[in-house]
């Protein structure tokens, strides 16, 4: 007979579960054991139903009062009193101090993704297995750092750190030579230890030095020598983490070691006199310590799951604390239970010889928390409610406020909706400055948020009251996407779709193949007390200026205008808008695309808008007319091309590739030529020929290892284009060479070491040659730069 027990709890939720490990089938058919008798073999269950704790509905706080980790109260008192200014994803004490606070006044499990933000682990690394070590010395560097400057400077110091001293001490000569170190933990050797206190035998043992291992002195040479480290002080919090994971250099891997270790409810590191302490000690100090915590890891090496076995208040009551949930458990388990080792599982049937059943605990302690005794006092005491800034209380509970909002929104998102609307305020904070080409960004745009059954009319109400414009007053249009990849408005809400709800205009949106309801606002020029009504052969224009002496541009609004009307008749009032003169001459360009290409085209002022192809939602920019060589860019069309095709340039020294140098303003279009030139003319040079241009790996953030050959690329924008025809880079590397590029082309540089007569004298010289050059010219070459022991040598 063999048993197996189970520790699987099955329920609704976890109804599938199985053993990983098989009987082999030689053993079942081996008639010696017995399991197939007259050719049966009998299987048998033994299921027990009770009454066990739902963990799916387990309330930690109502059960044991803790929620998530239980800190220790002076470190929790030292992150309160650090002054935070940030965001808790971007400042460790923020995101601790709004951690610990939930922890203790939260009623349910605490989400720590704003914390390993503050780390710097993005989402993908927090899914990746972390050394609780590394993250606990990520913690400590960061907290000491900010407490620095604060009144619980020296805070972490005070807890964590001791020290210790390594020495080696010559046994013939009075020779021996000291260094003192601090720790924040100490890393005890697992393999070949079976508790604590062998770990710290092993880590104060004494290596000798002689043979051919002796110590060289400064002053007596090669000298026999005792080498070992003992303990200056320990800190009254110790963390020791066990050497659980080490390399196999056999098999080359990583292997954990799940051999049984042992350690103490109190540890006395003041044993057998005092052993593991240096000469230098405080022996009036009593190193007695008490268990806090133990850490566990359940796993492998590639992978694992940490929990702990905490007692808060060093009570007799244990608590494990694994993830969310937390549950009061007995010494037993959170000590012996981790020590790790195997497991015997005993036979039912004395009478078989047979050897028991062992398994490796996978599961076992990988680091431990002592609390010096005569500093128990200080280090967990209560944690007042006066201790928590009021600022910093205020501050957490509008978090938790915000987040219950956003939460209540996402409940309700399927009831509202959101839509954009763009107004003549909106166009004229954006021309000139963030946009030049169209009317607006839409994504500048803060989406109003309303209720999908809301009435139109009723926004429009709302916008009334909001940005005191009538009713009446207000003529919405639609905005979508023309052929030529510009967007614009189209035409105006009819009174029927006015009289759509909100969710409803959003639907017809999407079937113009928009992703979301944007539309404009027309508002009713001054002096009239309504909108003027609209008829076919009125059109919607806008309108923006260009100053070629300052070369600006700027939106300086719209107007509603008869077809049939010519350009030339609106020219006194584009003035009147403009500031200019009543009779100034201007000219009009009508702004069509500007991908891939710009096209902005003069108008003609002596025909009608229709026979200019002008229609709803174009634009038309204007200006005073002046001749071609009086500005940079005397027109609208030159200033858009400049616009489209400016690009700021980085340029960085290739020997210091990771800091820009300087930066210029260029053209795409620039040629080779006009590139090197320009670079030529910032450096003060008067060779551009003597420039080297190299392209820029941004995924690398590094050069290309081939430089671009002379006159081989023929405009900036080839230099800068990425692999992704729609991404460019910034950054071209440049050198400055000793000979003209077209020159260096041709010849083949080569580095040759030339050893000299001399033993271990070896010179190196660069030559250049022409790239047909045979080893004979190479040797002759060589001859006239270097000095032959005699005239006939070769």
């Amino acid at each position: 007979i063999l048993v197996l027990e189970v520790t699987h709890t099955f329920n609704s939720r976890e109804s599938d579960w199985g053993f990983t490990s098989f009987m082999p089938l030689i053993d079942l058919y081996d008639p010696s054991k017995g399991y197939i008798v007259n050719d049966q073999c009998i299987i048998e269950a033994e299921v027990a139903v009770r009454k066990i704790v739902d963990y799916w509905n387990y309330d930690s706080k109502k059960e044991t009062g803790y929620v998530g980790l239980k800190n220790q109260g002076a470190t929790c008192y030292a992150v309160y009193h650090m002054p935070t200014v940030d965001t808790p994803s971007g400042s460790i004490p923020l995101a601790l101090q709004s951690l610990f606070y939930r922890l203790q006044h939260g009623d349910n499990s605490i989400s720590t993704k704003e914390l390993t933000k503050s780390f710097g682990w993005d989402s993908y690394e927090s899914f990746m297995q972390h050394d609780v070590q590394e993250l606990n010395r990520v913690l400590c560097e960061k907290l000491e750092d900010k407490m620095k400057g604060t009144i619980v400077e020296g805070t972490i110091q005070k807890l964590f750190e001791g020290h210790h001293m390594n020495y080696i001490e010559c046994i013939g000569v009075d020779y021996k030579s000291t260094r003192k170190e601090s720790f924040y933990d100490l890393a005890l050797d697992v393999k070949g230890c079976s508790d604590v206190y062998a770990s710290f035998d092993k880590y104060v043992a004494v290596e000798m030095l002689d043979g051919d291992n002796k110590y060289q002195s400064e002053k007596y040479g090669l000298q026999d020598a005792k080498k070992g480290m003992l303990f200056i002080d320990f800190p009254p919090v110790l963390q020791l983490q066990l050497k659980r994971f080490e390399y196999d250099h056999a098999r080359d891997i990583m292997v954990k070691i799940n051999d049984r270790y042992e350690f103490p409810l109190q540890l006395d590191l003041d044993r057998d006199d005092g052993k593991y302490l240096s000469p230098e000690a405080d022996r009036s100090v009593r190193n007695l310590y008490t268990l806090h915590s133990v850490l566990v890891h359940s796993g492998g090496v590639s992978g694992g799951h940490y929990y702990a076995f905490i007692r808060p208040t060093l009570s007799n009551q244990w608590y494990k604390f694994d993830d969310e949930r937390v549950t009061k458990e007995d010494l037993k388990r959170a000590l012996e239970e981790q020590y790790g080792g195997e497991e015997e599982l005993p036979h039912t049937n004395p009478g078989l010889n047979m050897n028991p059943l062992k398994f490796t605990k996978y599961s076992n302690a990988y680091m431990l928390v002592y609390i010096r005794e005569s500093d128990k006092e200080k280090i967990v005491c209560d944690l007042e409610e006066t201790d928590i800034n009021e600022d910093l209380k205020t501050r957490l509970r509008k978090e938790d406020e915000d987040k219950e909002n956003k939460k209540k929104e996402k409940a309700e998102a399927h009831m509202f909706t959101t839509f954009k609307v763009a107004r003549d305020h909106d166009l004229a904070a954006q021309i000139g400055r963030d946009l030049f080409f169209d009317l607006v960004d839409y994504e500048k745009i803060h989406p109003i948020r309303v209720l999908k059954d809301m009435p139109f009319n009723q926004v429009k109400e709302e916008f009334s009251k909001e940005f005191g414009i009538p009713v009446h007053s207000q003529r919405f249009w639609w905005w979508s996407k023309r052929q030529n990849n510009t967007y614009r408005p189209t035409r105006p809400l009819t009174q029927q779709e006015e009289s759509y709800t909100v969710g409803q205009l959003k639907d017809a949106a999407i079937r113009m193949n928009s992703s979301e309801l944007r539309l404009y606002l027309e508002v009713v020029q001054e002096n009239h007390l309504t909108l003027a009504s609209r008829t076919k052969d009125d059109i919607l224009l806008f309108f923006k200026l260009y100053d070629p002496e300052k070369e600006e541009l700027r939106y300086v609004g719209n107007l509603l205008l008869k077809a049939s009307s010519k350009p030339s008749d609106i020219v006194p009032k584009l003035n009147e808008i403009a500031g200019f003169q009543h009779d100034e001459d201007i000219e009009l360009y009508e702004e069509i695309k500007f991908e891939p290409n710009i096209m902005c085209e003069p108008v003609d002022c002596d025909v009608s808008f229709s026979l200019n192809q002008i229609a709803d939602g174009d634009i038309l920019c204007y200006q005073k007319r002046c001749s071609l060589d009086q500005h940079r860019h005397p027109n609208v069309s030159s200033f858009f091309e400049y616009v489209h095709n400016r690009q700021v340039v980085h340029f960085r020294l290739l020997e210091k590739p990771k800091q820009d140098d300087f930066s210029l303003e260029l053209s795409k279009r620039s040629t080779y030529d006009d590139v090197v030139e320009k670079v030529a003319q910032h450096l003060g040079m008067d060779d551009p020929s003597k420039l080297r241009l190299t392209q820029h790996i941004p995924h690398l953030q590094q050069p290309k290892h081939q430089y671009i050959k002379y006159r081989s690329i023929d405009h900036l924008s080839d230099m800068l284009l990425l692999r992704n025809p729609n991404q460019m880079s910034d950054i071209l590397y440049y050198e400055i060479l000793d000979i003209p590029l077209p020159e260096l082309q041709g010849l083949i540089t080569l580095r040759v070491a030339f050893h000299q007569a001399t033993p271990n004298e070896v010179l190196f010289h660069i030559i250049r040659l022409p790239k047909g050059s045979t080893y004979s010219d190479l040797i002759d070459d060589l001859k006239s730069k270097v000095q032959l022991s005699r005239s006939d040598a070769e």
